[in-house]
């Protein structure tokens, strides 16, 4: 059976032993020094995983109206899936030890390519080490090219920005922000060049979605607190966002771990929604 939300390092690490054919990929980066993520994964990775980067993989070409991390072009995002040697519907586990959220972007993308079988590595490299798992360094020989070909999405679908627009007054959608509090309230942060919301937007901090030891809380905790969110709204007219359609994935992720399917993302998220002073913005809790 095929792992599609979050796998455990036990599990992991026996499907490793067992010889199952993984395709292992590290998702360690960091927004302020995007070289650190690769030079991080050469000192210490999952045995036999192998490094993806957010800016160059994961992301398409920012112009300045469309946010930091733009959604790449499906079929170039399929052609580096392949060169890092995946197979259709071969076993994909995420991780990074950024708490997840790059790797539920990863996670994401897969489902939005239509590939299913793609689950992150529940806590991250933290929890592989924990365990008491060990590490390799250096750098693998290139991969052999595998044969994954995109399929019809089984992610909820991508939103704009100007149908997020018109969903303020009287749209059935309801926008969800993974951002912190103070960010949502209109706190200035150095990542964003204007506080605030999205109005009507609300507020569910990504990181509220963890136990102490950077596991996701249970299906049924996750339940209950994103169903006082949605508060009656079906979960596929939830829209997930955040700062640039990164971390707002893990709310999704969470979500999915939940039981409630079909969340969409809007992909641009506050930098895409920011970067046109006539768009709209609210403060205030």
């Amino acid at each position: 059976m095929a792992f599609t939300t979050i796998i455990s390092a036990r599990d992991l690490h026996d499907l490793i032993v067992a010889g199952e054919p993984l395709l292992l990929l590290d998702c360690e980066f960091d927004l302020g020094d995007p070289a650190k993520g690769r030079d991080t994964y050469t000192q210490g990775h999952i045995p036999g995983a192998r490094y993806i980067h957010l800016d160059d993989d994961l992301s398409g070409q920012p112009d300045g109206a469309n946010g930091r991390h733009p959604l790449p072009d499906p079929g170039v995002f399929a052609g580096r899936l392949r060169a890092l040697g995946l197979k259709r519907g071969q076993q994909v586990i995420a991780y990074d030890g950024n708490g997840g959220h790059f790797a539920a972007r990863l996670w994401w993308m897969l489902r939005w390519l239509g590939h299913d079988a793609v689950a992150v590595l529940d806590g991250g490299r933290q929890a592989w080490l924990a365990a008491g798992f060990a590490l390799e360094s250096g750098t693998p020989a290139p991969a052999e090219p595998g044969d994954f070909e995109p399929a019809p999405s089984l992610a909820g679908g991508v939103v704009s920005a100007d149908e997020v627009l018109a969903n303020i007054d009287g749209g059935d959608l309801v926008v969800i922000d993974a951002r912190d509090p103070a960010r949502f309230r209109g706190e200035p942060h150095s990542l964003d060049s204007a506080s605030g919301h999205i109005p009507g937007a609300r507020n569910r901090f990504l990181r509220d979605n963890f136990k102490p030891d950077g596991t996701f809380k249970s299906a049924a905790e996750l339940a209950e607190a994103f169903g006082a969110v949605l508060a009656g709204t079906p979960a596929e007219k939830a829209v997930m966002q955040c700062g640039s359609g990164v971390t707002a994935c893990s709310n999704a992720l969470a979500m999915e771990i939940a039981g409630l399917k079909g969340a969409k993302l809007y992909p641009g998220s506050w930098s895409e929604w920011t970067a046109d002073p006539s768009r709209p913005i609210t403060t205030g809790g």
